[in-house]
């Protein structure tokens, strides 16, 4: 008998003329296939579909205390998103801006330590200007931070994002460290974390009734900062043309080291305020969980938001709905903790999944 076999194989050929509307459609396309991947999750699980997504995504937006709650979520993945847009414009694949974030918290958090002395005097009173100078000790430790990976890759040419993620785990040991050390409260019962801040040292809220605080603020600064930079200025017009096209971008005189630098100590500013936001404001100390993963999420946000400081704005309120309808879920439904990460990564599945089907095609060979 004659033997008869048949392979065929995939192939991805690129679209001619790929459509920009579609690309700029592509976040929206992948939520609705997120939402659509978690109703069959929780029909998978066994839980009512609508009613899962109804807590997922609505229940948070009930009233203005769920509002005020995804707002404090927003903040540092709006402020940490602004930053990796930023990086990844300029062809910078910074993946440590969680350990930026940590680190920026014990910074800003220690120096609040030291003037929160509960004396009432001018300093250690705190008010607003102590409350600055928490915050740009924050920055600082974060620029600190991103500056070791910018050296590296610009000294050694070290790989940028290997060395950016393994500084992620040494900033989680040393917060570790202090906490469980120097900065670790004498009165705590031996629970490593620091002591409470003072009123005084703490965000001011901007939602009476509510948790929201001043970080909401300076994360939406922070996005028009960030669009004005990268629209309206020659260094950010140079970081741009540099991503994307290095040699034209030396044919013209920008230097990629400036940009570099530049975009990573941005990036490392901006991550480093969403720390020390993050223990000025609902936390109100120092503890050895200061994100539950921010740095990570908010390379989602970058992307969902089409690397525009604008446009993340708009993704890193979905992401903060994952989060809080994740804790709601967990609480109502019974779904296990990782149903925020989950989504997230459907999330992310999906919009890689568009992007490519919106650039290419999908052909069968033989």
């Amino acid at each position: 008998m004659a033997k008869f076999s048949l392979r065929l194989r995939l192939r991805l050929e690129s679209r001619a003329n790929p459509s920009a509307l579609m690309a700029w459609l592509s976040p929206l396309l992948a939520l609705l296939l997120t939402v659509l991947c978690g109703a069959i999750l929780f029909a998978a699980l066994g839980k009512s579909p609508l009613a899962g997504l109804s807590i997922f995504f609505l229940e948070p937006l009930k009233d203005l205390r769920g509002w005020s709650e995804v707002g404090i979520k927003v903040a540092p993945l709006l402020l940490i998103a602004v930053g990796l847009a930023i990086c990844f414009r300029a062809n910078v694949f910074n993946i440590g801006a969680e350990g930026q974030l940590v680190v920026g918290a014990a910074a800003g958090g220690a120096v609040a330590l030291y003037f929160d002395d509960g004396s009432g005097s001018i300093v250690s009173g705190g008010g607003a200007a102590m409350i600055a100078v928490v915050l740009l000790a924050g920055m600082l430790g974060g620029m600190a931070w991103a500056a070791i990976t910018a050296f590296l890759r610009d000294r050694f040419n070290a790989n940028e994002i290997l060395v950016s993620l393994m500084l992620v785990y040494v900033g989680q040991l040393l917060l570790s460290f202090l906490v469980h050390g120097v900065l670790k409260d004498p009165e705590g019962f031996n629970f490593p974390q620091s002591k409470l801040f003072s009123d005084d040292f703490l965000l001011p809220i901007v939602l009476p009734g509510t948790r929201l605080h001043l970080g909401i603020v300076l994360a939406l600064l922070a996005a028009l900062a960030g669009w004005l930079f990268l629209s309206k200025s020659i260094a950010g017009y140079g970081i741009q043309v540099g991503g994307a096209a290095p040699m034209a971008a030396r044919y013209a005189g920008f230097s990629s080291r400036k940009s570099l630098w530049t975009s990573m100590l941005i990036c490392g500013a901006l991550a480093g305020l969403a720390g020390v936001c993050e223990v000025l404001g609902p936390i109100g100390q120092i503890t050895p969980s200061v994100s539950p993963g921010y740095g990570f999420a908010a390379i989602i946000v970058a992307f969902v938001g089409r690397l525009h400081p604008i446009g993340v704005i708009f993704s890193s309120f979905i992401m903060a709905l994952f989060y809080i309808g994740g804790e709601l879920s967990q609480s109502r439904l019974g779904m296990p903790n990782a149903i925020t990460g989950v989504f997230q990564g459907i999330l992310l599945f999906s919009l890689l999944a568009c992007d490519v089907l919106i650039n290419y095609k999908i052909r069968w060979s033989k």
